[in-house]
């Protein structure tokens, strides 16, 4: 049997062996979020099926493309949709991007998704900054075999997202007068939607966003040494009280109109990192 590491290495060295750059910065997109890399001036593209032992997304939203190139004066790689535990990937099939990463030597890692709010005042289309999660999966990608190439057993989650990455991100959003919120994301299997009495849980114990993802690449970041910082754009926001359906269509809509906006500050945050 292949090893985790063993297929990290490949894919990375098939990707390396056409790159012009190595990139220093990774963007992961999220479900609907794939314009938000839009300015990129593309050296190379990478379908995830041509890349050895890389998963690939089944998903709608999730184009399935590893593009490398200029992002205003920085050589970025854009992970073009992910892979969700409810697919039925592990955790560690679910890090394997971050880990590919890794072994390209990237060290800054910026993650987006779509997510629920929780927050009564938030909006859809609101984006919020991720200071903290909160891993209700019950899965986690660092189980099983160590690799002591990849980092310590037994990581400190305490800044999972960098403190002054999240700084940055507020004050690049006062700059250009974009209203962004702070907030904890909670991460669930999925893929079934939230009961009411499941978002006023949530609430009580401090989320303020919801989502299906992110989780596996941050502790699999964070593990790898990264500076991880995550941004949440809230397609929906939850009333348990007057609950009201949400359709994926209607999600993507939401995440895709909001895609400009947060091109423009992924773009402020390549500039400035």
């Amino acid at each position: 049997m292949i090893s985790l590491k063993a297929k990290a290495l490949a894919a990375a060295g098939h990707i390396r062996s056409q790159l012009l750059r190595v990139p220093e910065i990774a963007i992961l997109t999220g479900t609907g979020l794939d314009g938000c890399a839009a300015g990129l001036s593309t050296r190379t593209c990478f379908e995830y099926r041509d890349i050895p032992h890389f998963p690939v997304s089944t998903v709608e939203g999730h184009p399935g493309q590893l593009l490398t190139g200029d992002l205003k004066g920085k050589e970025v790689a854009v992970f073009k949709g992910r892979f969700h535990l409810y697919e039925g990937y592990s955790p560690q099939e679910v890090g394997f991007s971050v880990r590919v990463m890794q072994e390209l030597g990237i060290k800054k890692f910026i993650v987006s998704n779509a997510a629920g709010g929780l927050n009564p005042r938030f909006s859809p289309g609101d984006i919020m900054i991720i200071r903290d999660h909160i891993n209700l999966t019950g899965q986690n990608p660092l189980v099983g075999p160590h690799e002591p190439d990849w980092g310590n057993r037994f990581p400190d989650m305490a800044r999972a997202y960098d403190p002054d990455l999240i700084k940055l991100a507020s004050a690049i959003g006062n700059q250009l007068n974009m209203p962004l919120h702070t907030g904890v994301y909670a991460g669930l299997l999925g893929p079934s939607l939230e009961t009411p009495a499941e978002i006023r849980f949530l609430q009580t114990i401090g989320a303020s966003a919801v989502g299906f993802s992110t989780i596996m690449e941050v502790i699999t970041a964070v593990q790898a040494g990264m500076k991880v910082i995550g941004l949440s754009t809230l397609t929906n926001v939850h009333d348990p009280d007057n609950p009201v359906p949400a359709t994926l269509e209607e999600i993507l809509d939401v995440a895709q109109r909001t895609s400009p906006v947060l091109q423009q500050l992924i773009e402020s945050l390549v500039m400035a990192m």
